[in-house]
């Protein structure tokens, strides 16, 4: 028998190298994805499966007390890792046992567990916290709208911080059971169906549940004083609206536009495919705010929005963000225009439905009402930076790219491509290169030059979006300016206030 001996250190070495990945020491999970526009924004280490939130919210003071419990899955094997919050924590648990919490950065949960997670491991973490959602600021300002009878979480690209713990970015989507305890006579209004409500000891608690993925910025709260009405569509879909009672003049207005919702759910799907969801609807609440958000489900309106009357484009723009933005999410924020974009062209294919502009019309006044010179034309919808993610440029030139593309690869590629991309990547997340590349697949055609010039070139592309279409094919230099399409201000409506604090 031939017997080979190893020096210590060449032994120690073959050692080491026997030694599997996975006994490896733990690290700790990174304190953000690396999202370009926003990097220390969700946590790496760890999936959240599922949030189960119960709260009890007194409208009186703004004080919130919680508990979360978080499904997760190691992605690493784990030392430590972050959840993105705000509010006072009391307590962490990790599969049952106390865990160490440290406060670091300006809304990150540093949790050490009591034993280190495999990777592939599933945990179960409990988070105990309270808090004065209004009063707490990061960075400067809170997403926590308080208003005379309750407080509202809706805002984007953060809103989470102020009322859960969480993995804080589109990539990580969950499902979500949300239970709150609030005064009789008052509603809490949440995300998806509402599963059931009942009253003890003058508190009533409201239960919803959320079966399919959805990110946390699309996660909402909203407690106060509404009137709900209930409804099923035709295909079986429970409808849910809730409104302030205290609207005023803008009450009229909005429940012409949003009890409408159905209606414009059945339209979009001849557009889109099957509504991805098992629930539709909105609310309006007494806020101050100027903006609207397609709130998974459940979109939010600000009472601004029907300040000049009845709105359904911005109906419109909202629940097209069903599909695009929530069932399909960006892979990062600087692809906000695969949500932006089309959910503005939504709003030209619905103007055209209402007989109030066609898309040619809208597209061609969108392009001529510009001159080349102004600094609109400077913003890239395709990589707008975190300064401009809501720019006007990033709606109206990102519809604009849509009719570009339209007029370059004919209406049956085009419809088609709208519809199998939801199809591909329903209940995920992707990006703009991968939007190009199906779209190419799906046409047959090169298109990298023309998503250049619409959405990365830093000034008015020379054609406009009609091409040769319909007297529409004004280059940069041409002058006069098409009439106003009927639907254009209030389009335009619909894409004010931006989202938030941004």
């Amino acid at each position: 028998m031939r017997r080979t001996f190893l020096a210590p250190a060449a032994a120690a070495a073959t050692l080491m190298l026997a030694i599997p990945a996975s006994a490896a020491e733990p690290t700790p999970g990174a304190p953000g994805v690396g999202d370009p526009y926003y990097p220390d924004y969700g946590n790496g280490g760890y999936d959240v499966a599922h949030y189960d939130l119960r709260l009890r919210y007194q409208p009186r003071n703004d004080r919130l007390k919680g508990t979360a419990t978080l499904l997760v899955k190691a992605t690493q094997d784990l030392s430590r890792f972050n959840l993105d919050f705000a509010l006072d924590v009391r307590e962490v648990r990790v599969n049952g046992r106390v865990a160490d919490v440290a406060a670091t950065g300006a809304h990150e949960l540093e949790v050490t567990p009591d034993r280190p997670l495999t990777n592939g491991q599933r945990a179960t973490v409990v988070v105990r916290y309270a808090g004065t959602p209004s009063e707490v600021e990061v960075n400067g300002f809170t997403s926590w709208h308080r208003t005379p009878d309750g407080g509202v979480a809706a805002n984007e690209p953060e809103a989470a911080w102020w009322w859960f713990p969480s993995n804080d970015h589109p990539t990580d989507k969950a499902t979500y059971d949300v239970s709150v305890a609030v005064p009789d006579g008052t509603q809490a209004v949440s995300n998806g169906v509402l599963a059931s409500q009942r009253s003890e000891a003058g508190w009533t608690r409201w239960n919803w549940r959320s079966t399919e993925p959805q990110a946390t910025y699309l996660a909402t709260l909203a407690v106060g004083k509404f009137d709900l009405t209930t409804d099923t569509t035709a295909g079986g879909l429970p409808v849910l609206n809730a409104y302030s009672r205290e609207l005023g003049p803008h009450e009229g207005a909005a429940r012409a536009s949003i009890e409408r919702t159905g209606e414009v759910t059945e339209w979009l799907e001849g557009y889109f495919g099957a509504y991805p969801f098992h629930a539709i609807g909105g609310y309006v609440p007494d806020t101050d705010t100027g903006y609207a958000l397609e709130t998974q489900t459940r979109p939010f309106y600000s009472p601004r929005k029907f300040q000049h009357g009845s709105n359904v484009s911005v109906v419109v723009h909202e629940m097209a963000h069903q599909w695009y933005g929530n069932s399909v999410s960006l892979e990062r924020w600087s692809d906000i225009w695969l949500n932006e974009g089309f959910a503005s062209y939504a709003e030209w294919m619905w103007s055209e439905h209402a007989g109030e502009g066609t898309v040619e019309e809208l597209a061609a006044y969108a392009y001529d009402s510009v001159p080349a010179d102004d600094d609109f034309w400077t913003v890239k919808p395709g990589d707008p930076g975190p300064e401009n993610q809501f720019h006007g440029a990033v709606y109206n030139r990102g519809a604009m790219a849509l009719q570009a593309l339209r007029t370059e690869i004919g209406d049956r590629d085009f419809f088609a491509v709208l519809k199998g991309w939801q199809r591909k990547h329903a209940g995920g997340d992707a990006s703009i290169d991968e939007f190009v590349a199906y779209t190419e697949r799906k046409s047959g055609e090169q298109l990298d030059a023309l998503f250049g010039t619409w959405l990365f070139q830093p000034s008015k592309p020379a054609v406009g979006p009609n091409g040769g279409a319909g007297g529409a094919d004004r280059s940069a230099a041409s002058a006069g300016v098409p009439d106003q399409p009927e639907s254009w201000k209030k389009i335009q409506a619909a894409h004010e206030g931006g989202h938030g604090h941004r």
